[in-house]
């Protein structure tokens, strides 16, 4: 019997006091118990402290356990006292896998809100089999990263009524006030970026059966272009996104025999020049990240280097007030399946289907409630997961269960829109 249903580790951290938060608000209607872990026991009392004051709920009965990342005794002991583990600790490629070993061992479930690629295939490759066999489930890109575009996904090819060859997705950060972002994320980038190459080895390996080639081909759009759809000039989006959702695709397609859906992910700039600025920064970034000197600098002065984009501080609460997202999915297909997902059409796509997720900012505000609604249903519906456990993408795990539901209710908009092409 464990003594929680969900613990949060690295609660005292930027990021993890804004799930603590939001579990606080919703602990008592879901009927949960709950822990806070980290490696300062009087920081976790003072946090408590302060949303209590914040929430207006009593936490009296939340629990406190040291842990922390070079102490893998500790990690284990948390581990062993919660059925679920949602860890906050990041970058996740220095400190994440000490935490999913801990939890595979003792078959508790986890999640996380990586957006590194690198980390979340490797924890794939090397943990699926033994989390599957001990019946737990680690999911990771449980935050913005990357459960709008993998749920998001999902609900497209659900709603489609055919069958969807490609998804574009474009991302839009609308803030009053430029919210930035706050180091540790920009860390993650930096070294996501550095070891880019470590991912072709490691996909070898965690996917030996290639997919079946797709036609028509999605192409790309290049380095800058302006969408009709969502009106604004676009650049390609470096986030986790695509690889998240391709890592569902392929689940799919081995489990289900599912055609795989092409994927390309943009983000949308304000105008041509913040457009050409995002370019020049993004050049800047790339030849600084690929040698050491230049990667202390980034470190040294992420405001520099970012355009004031990330810094030591992040975000204030009337920045996050101020901003909000909108994820736009444009799907294209046919109206028919093929038997076989290995077919291919004789003639271009015919049908479209938009679907729009938004919310509130979505790295600190819409974040924490992505990944406590899933680690809810971790919690609560073990019989519409997949398999009996293992290593999975939000959208492998959840595409059955109630996800989009609990996060409608708590303020994430999911809207279809369908238009036919030709």
């Amino acid at each position: 019997m464990r003594d929680y249903s969900l613990v949060i580790f690295g609660a005292t951290g930027f990021t993890g006091q804004y799930v603590v938060e939001e579990v606080a608000r919703i602990a008592e209607e879901e009927k949960i118990t709950w822990a806070i872990a980290g490696r300062n026991a009087e920081k976790l009392t003072t946090l408590l402290q302060n949303v209590e004051k914040t929430t207006g709920n009593s936490l009296k009965d939340v629990g406190i356990i040291k842990a922390e990342v070079s102490d893998s005794n500790s990690l284990c002991e948390m581990a062993k006292k919660g059925k679920i583990v949602l860890n906050c600790v990041g970058p996740y490629r220095f400190y994440g896998e000490a935490v999913v070993k801990a939890c595979v061992e003792h078959a508790t479930s986890y999640v996380d809100i990586s957006g590194e690629p690198q980390f979340l295939e490797r924890m794939q490759l090397e943990y699926n089999t033994t989390a599957y066999e001990n019946k737990c489930y680690i999911v990771g890109a449980c935050g913005f990263d990357s459960i709008p575009a993998d749920m998001g996904t999902c609900l497209l090819e659900d709603k489609f009524g055919g069958q969807v060859n490609s998804i574009e997705t474009f991302l839009n950060i609308r803030s009053k006030k430029r919210a930035h972002g706050h180091f540790p994320t920009w860390q993650s980038a930096i070294y996501g970026f550095a070891y880019a190459n470590e991912l072709k080895p490691l996909r070898k390996k965690l996917f030996p059966e290639r997919l079946p080639e797709l036609k028509p081909k999605l192409k790309s759009r290049g380095i800058l272009h302006h969408n009709p759809l969502v009106g604004s000039w676009c650049l390609p989006f470096p986030g986790s996104d695509r690889s998240v959702v391709m890592r569902s695709q392929r689940y799919f397609y081995a489990k289900e025999s599912k055609r795989p859906v092409q994927m390309s992910a943009y983000v949308q700039c304000s105008s041509l020049t913040g457009a050409i600025l995002m370019v020049l920064m993004g050049v800047t970034f790339g030849l600084l990240a690929s040698f050491k000197f230049g990667r202390s600098l980034l470190e040294k002065y992420p405001k520099v280097f970012s355009f004031g984009t990330f810094d030591h501080d992040g975000p204030t609460k009337e920045e996050l007030d101020e901003t909000s997202f909108v994820l736009t999915l444009a799907g294209k297909g046919w109206d028919e399946k093929l038997a076989e997902p290995s077919d291919t059409y004789s003639k271009d796509p015919e049908k479209e289907l938009v679907v729009r997720v938004s919310g509130p900012e979505p790295g600190y505000v819409a974040t924490p409630i992505f990944m406590v609604q899933a680690a809810l249903v971790l919690l609560c519906e073990t019989d519409k997961l997949p398999a009996k456990g293992g290593v999975f993408p939000p959208g492998a795990a959840f595409a059955k269960t109630s996800l989009i539901e609990r996060l409608i209710k708590r303020g994430i908009t999911f809207e279809t829109g369908l238009k036919t092409t030709r």
